[in-house]
């Protein structure tokens, strides 16, 4: 005869080794939680002063990378004088304007900084109700100067 202890032993065995059995297969079934991103870590405590550093660091390498990503002022003024020289008439009032085709060129010589801001996209933003199909240089340069 087994004691009152033995018994609970063996009982809690069992449900262990069931439960686990039970989890186990749940796990297998569904994979599909391992697939998402982590998207929170949390912020490192004051007494961990490695990680302070590291995200400090990070954060400073960030902000270096888009800070080079910017135009400058030259590269602002070289950009408007590529459009000013490109501009197709006839003009709206005191409104420059230019058309698709020549907004690719300027693209094309504008340099590499500035070939993000050269799409189909943006220009259908920017097209108004222009008669020959062409956007504002100023509301474009504008638009360059708030996203870039």
């Amino acid at each position: 005869k087994k004691s009152e202890q033995e018994l609970k032993d063996e009982e809690m065995e069992l449900f262990t080794k069931y439960y686990m059995e039970w989890k186990g297969e749940r796990k297998s079934g569904n994979t599909s939680y391992m697939n998402i991103p982590r998207f929170y870590y949390r912020l490192p405590a004051e007494d961990e002063v490695l990680l302070q550093k590291l995200r400090e660091e990070s954060r400073a390498v960030f902000l270096q990378r888009k800070s080079r990503e910017l135009l400058d002022n030259e590269e602002l003024q070289n950009l408007w004088f590529l459009l000013d020289k490109h501009q197709t008439s006839p003009m709206i009032g005191e409104e420059a304007m230019i058309n698709y085709e020549n907004f690719l060129e300027v693209g094309e010589k504008a340099g590499p900084k500035c070939k993000q801001f050269f799409t189909a996209k943006i220009f259908a933003k920017l097209l108004h109700n222009d008669p020959y199909g062409r956007i504002s240089i100023m509301q474009f340069f504008n638009y360059v100067m708030r996203k870039g």
